[in-house]
């Protein structure tokens, strides 16, 4: 197909790019040529897909449509490529005073303990404020209910046994779980009980429900990815080590969340599992891929969750379910015992429903593992108190910030002056390049990736367990050659020190964290899952450099859009950056929390009897 072949763009050199408000590059906007397709015009898509010689030329005419060829493939420039985004970094001894920075070698439980010393000055005045017309409960929440003898850890367990069996039934069908068990959550819980019973808590989490994406191993349950058939080739036979850290801390790991198949979507959809609503409206997806933990603590059932953000795993749901979607550094949580789908952009991310609670389950989580320590700095830690924050600078590409609809833009903006406004943070104007371009690339690389991983399990069973939305998507990874793939990863260096050079002339980088906000779930999805590339490319719009250039990022609710669905907001943070970032989120946080509404689906779990 040599004379179909697109002629790739020569991309300028970067010390010749402007990167200033006035710049003259281009803003590409998606342009997305698949049509959406789901029950059975999906099957019969996938048939001649599947097809050898019908299936390379729709594959063929589906990367040049989608200019994957031009913009990446046979593209031309200088840079070399770069494999993985671990950051370099420098230890100061002089330490800001806002953050305090942790010695290495502590337990979680220790370390914890310290981030709940960061929190001592944060203004209690505000989680007491009569104003709010609704507020989740925190962990801290948790802990002085048991420590006063309110209410125990086995009265909760039931409580959210009883409620995720509610959800679970046919007249509410919200699918946040995969897997649980009644009787190892109610062993936990007794465990916990009587710890408390003794006065030997062992931190500020022990007896806390938290639910972990069925893409992270925790025992007992099997590790499916959200598929019918990996568990199968692949059993779980420990915890992961953020689960095993949780644990140690006391935490009660209450099941396993619903998740897209494989991470290999953006909606949430999942054919065999159901599709996790979203409790502000369950006729909507919750966003993917770890569309259940952002359910589970948006609907109250646990006021943490662990996701995997590949590519705005985390953030996306969370912005659409309307909760906190943290996700650090590359490297800065072990990625062992989760399934290794995307090695160089997948990263341990963290839900909650506040931002206090996010900085809590960071610390228990952070730290390199035992059996592998790679070189990452020392763990910091934001002292949170509104009446000690930094002056900020943040960077606004304005077309690439304005590529979102009516309602994020004009809540996001809102949002922007009422920090100025209050903190004097300060905004200034930038260009970022080739934001589609690193789409792309990224999307090859997380597809080579994926292919890599299963493709040995998947030659010796066939693609016919999978679903047949993913089943699209595999045929699409496999079809990414080196060519593809060296290419990206020249993108993607040649991104980095696109953003080094935005990072000198601010502190973060802010932008809406999806294009849309949740979208109704149709009645042809429930067997076939769903092809909306359309929706997709518009919800992963501003995460892709978190993933891809393994910065940390983090989202915050700051408003909804004419139909009451959640907006959040996102600031993308320096490399090691999590303190600031998590200051940024907490500041953020308390200009908006007040406004905070009560989703359609929430259970008060820790209400008093």
């Amino acid at each position: 197909m040599g004379i179909l072949k697109d002629n790739g763009v020569v991309y300028e050199p970067i010390n010749e790019v402007d990167l200033g408000p006035n710049s003259d590059q281009l803003y590409l906007h998606s342009d997305v040529k698949a049509p959406r397709m789901a029950g059975f015009l999906a099957k019969v898509f996938v048939w001649f897909l599947e097809m050898k010689i019908i299936g390379k030329i729709l594959l063929y005419f589906l990367k040049k449509n989608n200019r994957i060829q031009k913009l990446v493939s046979y593209a031309v420039l200088e840079e070399s490529p770069l494999y993985v985004p671990l950051h370099p970094y420098e230890e100061f001894e002089e330490q800001e005073e806002e953050i305090e920075c942790l010695n290495r070698g502590l337990s979680a439980s220790e370390q914890v303990q310290h981030a709940v010393d960061c929190l001592q000055s944060s203004d209690s005045s505000i989680l007491e404020d009569s104003n709010f017309s609704f507020r989740r409960w925190t962990i801290l929440d948790y802990s002085k209910a048991y420590a006063s003898r309110q209410i125990t850890p086995l009265m909760v367990a039931e409580r959210l046994i009883s409620a995720v069996m509610q959800s679970s039934g046919p007249e509410m069908d919200m699918s946040f779980f995969i897997s649980y068990d009644t009787h190892d959550i109610l062993r936990q819980a007794t465990e916990s009980t009587l710890r408390y019973q003794r006065g030997e808590a062992i931190s500020v989490l022990d007896g806390v429900p938290i639910a972990v994406k069925d893409e992270i191993d925790c025992m007992p349950y099997p590790t499916t990815g959200g598929s019918k058939w990996l568990h199968k080739v692949r059993p779980c036979k420990e915890d992961a080590c953020c689960v095993m850290r949780l644990r140690a801390c006391g935490a009660i790991l209450v099941g396993k969340t619903n998740m897209h198949e494989l991470g290999a979507g953006t909606s949430g959809i999942n054919p065999h599992y159901g599709t996790s609503r979203n409790p502000y409206d369950p006729k909507r997806i919750s966003g993917g891929s770890s569309s259940g933990s952002a359910a589970v603590v948006c609907a109250g059932l646990c006021p943490v969750a662990l996701g995997v953000d590949g590519g705005g795993s985390v953030r996306m749901p969370a912005a659409l379910c309307g909760v906190i979607g943290l996700k650090p550094s590359f490297g800065r949580i072990p990625h062992t015992g989760v399934l290794p789908l995307n090695w160089t952009v997948g990263m341990v991310g963290i839900l909650a429903g506040t931002v206090e609670d996010s900085l809590i389950v960071y610390a228990a989580i952070s730290g390199p593992a035992e059996s592998h320590k790679p070189k990452i700095p020392r763990l910091n830690l934001p002292k949170l108190n509104l009446s000690n924050m930094s002056s900020i600078k943040m960077a606004k590409s304005n077309e690439w910030f304005n590529d979102c609809s009516d309602d994020i833009r004009a809540c996001c903006s809102r949002a922007l002056a009422n920090l100025h406004k209050l903190y004097g943070w300060e905004t200034i104007e930038v260009t970022l390049p080739d934001i589609e371009v690193m789409r792309l690339a990224h999307y090859v690389t997380i597809g080579s990736e994926c292919t890599a991983s299963i493709a040995h399990h998947l030659e010796k069973m066939g693609k016919s367990e999978s679903g047949w939305d993913v089943r699209v998507a595999l045929s699409i990874y496999g079809s990414f050659n080196s060519r593809d793939y060296l290419n990206a990863q020249r993108i993607r260096n040649r991104q980095m020190k696109f953003h080094e050079k935005i990072f000198s002339m601010a502190d973060v980088i802010v932008s809406p964290m999806v294009g849309v906000t949740a979208y109704e779930i149709k009645d042809d999805v429930r067997d076939t899952g769903e092809l909306d590339y359309v929706n997709g490319a518009a919800l992963v719009r501003y995460s892709i450099a978190g993933n891809f250039l393994g910065l940390p990022a983090v989202t915050v609710p700051v408003g909804y859009d004419r139909l009451g669905l959640p907006i959040g907001i996102q600031f993308i943070g320096k490399p090691w950056s999590e303190a600031k970032l998590i200051q940024i989120a907490y500041a953020m946080e308390a200009l908006c929390k007040t406004e905070y509404k009560k989703p359609h689906v929430f259970y008060d779990i820790l209400a008093p009897s």
